[in-house]
C-alpha cells in the first residue's frame, strides 16, 4: 500500500551563509536580490502533499527549481530549511545510513538518461537495486523478471543494453525502479529525451500500470501537455517557488496567474476538460423540467469534453451529470459546451 509524502517550506540555497538567506528571503527578498550576493535560491518555501497512489506532477521551465526539489525528497540534497515527510517519516530528521536504507527499500527514481549499466544485461539491470539491497540471487531474479514482464519487456531479460531502442531502455529503468516493489516513485523528466510517440507510449504504459500498482510518483516534467495527461495534481513552478497547485482542469480553467495562464494559452482544452470543469451546478428546479431520470442524456463529472459533446448532440435536452450515486449534480446546455470551445479556439488564436 503506498504512503503519503509531504514538503513542508522546503528551501534549498546554494552560495554563502545559506541560512542567512533563507531568513532574508522569509522577510521578502527576491531571488535576484540574494544572485547580486554570489547566492542562488534554488528552491524557495515549496509545500504540498502527496495523497497515496496519487501522480503529482511538478511542472515548470529550466531553472524553475523542479529537479532541485525532487532530489530534496529523496535526500539526495539536503534541504537548506524544511522538512520532508514520508509514510509518517521525517527524511530530514534521518542520519546517512537510514536515508541510504530509505533509498533502498521505500524510495525509487527513473532518470531521464536511463542510466543503464552497459556491461549488465537487461535482467541484471532490472535487478540491480535488489542486488543493493543483498536480495538473494535467485529472488531477486523473479522480481526483476516480474517487473520486466509489467513493462512489457519479457524475452529481453538476456539482451544487452545497446540491443534495445530508447524506449525499451527507459521501461527497463521503469522496470528497475519497480523491482525493488518501493512505494514512492520520483521521476525526473524520465521522457523527456524520447521521441514524440515512443514518449506517448511510455505515458500510456505508465498509466496503465498505475491502475494495477498504485505507487505514490512524483513526476518531474517541462512539457504542460505531459502534465495534464499524467498529473491527478499539477504543481507549477517558477523561479523556485510553487506558483500555483491543482487539478489540470484548475489549472486550464482558474490559472493562479498571467505565467501560469500564458502555459496553458497552447494546450487543446478539450483533451484536458471534463464535465465536472463545464457543468451548471445550478439544478433547482432542472430534474422537474426535463425529466433527465428519464429522459435526458447523461454523464459522470468525469466524462472527458470530447465525450460530452458527442452525449449533448444526440438530444435537445441539456446533458444530466450524475454523480456515483446517480444523483444530479449538474448540468450542461449546448450553450455552454460552445462556449468552451469558442475559449479554447480564442486561446490558440
Amino acid at each position: 500500500m503506498s504512503a503519503s509524502l509531504e514538503a513542508e517550506h522546503l528551501y534549498k540555497v546554494f552560495g554563502r551563509r545559506p541560512s542567512e538567506a533563507v531568513e532574508r528571503l522569509r522577510d521578502g527578498a527576491d531571488r535576484e536580490e540574494l544572485r547580486a550576493d554570489g547566492t542562488t535560491a534554488a528552491v524557495v518555501d515549496a509545500s504540498f502533499t502527496v495523497e497515496p497512489g496519487q501522480i503529482f506532477v511538478v511542472m515548470g521551465l529550466s531553472g524553475s527549481g523542479k529537479s532541485t526539489l525532487l532530489r530534496m525528497l529523496n535526500g539526495l540534497l539536503e534541504p537548506t530549511a524544511g522538512h520532508v515527510r514520508f509514510d509518517g517519516q521525517d527524511l530530514t530528521a534521518l542520519g546517512d545510513r537510514e536515508l541510504r536504507a530509505v533509498r533502498a527499500t521505500k524510495i525509487s527514481m527513473v532518470f531521464q538518461h536511463f542510466a543503464l549499466f552497459p556491461h549488465r544485461s537487461v535482467l541484471e539491470n532490472a535487478a540491480y537495486g535488489l542486488a543493493v539491497q543483498g536480495v538473494p540471487r535467485a529472488e531477486r531474479d523473479r522480481r526483476a523478471t516480474e517487473a520486466l514482464a509489467l513493462c512489457g519487456l519479457t524475452g529481453w531479460e538476456k539482451s544487452w543494453p545497446d540491443e534495445l531502442s530508447g524506449g525499451m531502455q527507459q521501461r527497463v529503468g521503469l522496470a528497475r525502479a519497480l523491482a525493488t516493489d518501493a512505494d514512492l516513485l520520483l521521476m525526473d523528466e524520465s521522457f523527456s529525451a524520447l521521441d514524440p510517440l515512443i514518449r506517448r507510449d511510455m505515458q500510456d504504459q505508465l498509466l496503465e500500470l498505475q491502475k494495477t500498482l498504485k505507487k505514490t510518483i512524483v513526476f518531474i516534467t517541462h512539457d504542460l501537455n505531459e502534465a495534464m495527461r499524467l498529473g491527478d495534481r499539477i504543481a507549477v513552478m517558477r523561479d523556485g517557488r510553487i506558483v500555483q497547485t491543482g487539478t489540470a482542469e484548475d489549472i486550464l480553467v482558474r490559472p493562479a496567474d498571467d505565467y501560469v495562464a500564458s502555459f496553458t494559452k497552447d494546450v487543446d482544452r478539450a483533451r484536458v476538460l471534463t464535465a465536472s470543469a463545464v457543468m451548471d451546478t445550478d439544478v433547482r428546479g432542472v430534474e422537474a423540467d426535463c425529466g433527465c431520470a428519464s429522459g435526458c442524456e447523461t454523464a459522470t463529472p468525469d466524462t472527458p469534453f470530447t465525450e460530452l459533446c458527442a452525449i449533448s448532440a444526440r438530444s435537445t435536452h441539456p446533458v444530466a451529470v450524475l454523480d456515483e450515486q446517480r444523483k444530479l449534480v449538474g448540468v450542461v446546455p449546448s450553450r455552454r459546451l460552445i462556449a468552451f470551445l469558442g475559449e479554447a479556439e480564442a486561446a490558440h488564436a
